[in-house]
C-alpha cells in the first residue's frame, strides 16, 4: 500500500514523499500511525536527516547502500532519512547510510536544492492521504 506524506519545513517548500510498504512493512506501518510528529533536520553530505523520531523498529529488509531519492527508517538513531544523493562516507557513485536502513519509499518533490534551507530547521510529517 501507498500513502503520501508531507514534510512541512518552515519558509520553504514541502517535501513530499511516497511511502510504500513493499520493502520494510512493519517500519512504514508504525511510520504512518506516528503522524504527524515534529523533529528537527539535520543535513550530511547530500542526505537531510532527522533527530530521534517516535518510530521504534528494528532492521527489517535492511539496505547498507540506497538510491537517489530513497526514504528511510535509521534504526540506529530512529532518524527518518531522505537520499538526495552521496553521503560523506563509501566509495564514489554510491549512496551509503552511516549504517544499514530500512528503506520506506521515493522523495517526489522537491529536488535537492532543499539542501540549502533544511539544515537545523524544525519539521512535522503529516499525513496527505
Amino acid at each position: 500500500m501507498k500513502h503520501t506524506v508531507q514534510v512541512k519545513i518552515p519558509n520553504s517548500s514541502p517535501i513530499i514523499l511516497e511511502l510504500d510498504d513493499t520493502n520494510s512493512p512493519k517500519t512504514v506501518n508504525d511510520f504512518i500511525k506516528k503522524l504527524p510528529f515534529t523533529v528537527n533536520l539535520n543535513v550530511w553530505g547530500d542526505e537531510i536527516y532527522t533527530s530521534e523520531s517516535p518510530i521504534n523498529q528494528t532492521e527489517e529488509n535492511a539496505k547498507s547502500l540506497v538510491q537517489i531519492n530513497d526514504v528511510a527508517y535509521w534504526p540506529t538513531g530512529k532518524a527518518i532519512c531522505l537520499f538526495y544523493g552521496p553521503t560523506p562516507i563509501g566509495n564514489p557513485g554510491e549512496i551509503t547510510p552511516a549504517s544499514p536502513v530500512n528503506v520506506l519509499g521515493k522523495i517526489i518533490s522537491p529536488n535537492k536544492t532543499i539542501l540549502n534551507s533544511a539544515d537545523g530547521k524544525s519539521t512535522t510529517f503529516i499525513s496527505k492521504s
